[in-house]
């Protein structure tokens, strides 16, 4: 028998994956998804890291969402409405350039390791 449809409410969301800059709650993790979300104080930067063979979603629902990456020149920013989609493997790093926090839904897909932190790269 399969899980039951349930809601989790945002009280009920677990704090994981840490990365420096960043408060990632989780709502659940199945062998191949996870999802939660991300909250990102203004003016912070999140430490480099990836999500190794996952790929990533992230929706914005507040604020400004920089998000740079290995391969890319200077950055992309997403604001409320915005998907981002992040690549499996791919070192990244979030930062938020405006002045209220930051907050993404974000679900994986791939069964990887959920965070990766990546102490030595220098892009």
């Amino acid at each position: 028998m399969t899980e039951p449809v349930r809601v989790i409410r945002e009280v009920e969301l677990i704090a994981s994956d840490p990365t420096s800059g960043m408060l990632r709650r989780k709502a659940f993790e199945l062998p191949i998804l996870w999802a939660g979300r991300v909250e990102t104080q203004p003016g912070a930067i999140s430490g480099w890291h990836h999500h190794d063979r996952n790929e990533t979603s992230l929706y914005v629902v507040s604020g400004i969402l920089r998000l740079e990456f290995d391969g890319g020149d200077g950055y992309l920013d997403a604001v409320a409405g915005d998907f981002i989609h992040v690549p499996a493997f791919t070192i990244h790093r979030e930062s938020n350039p405006g002045d209220e926090p930051s907050i993404a839904v974000i679900a994986r897909a791939g069964g990887g390791i959920p965070t990766v932190n990546v102490d030595d790269f220098d892009r």
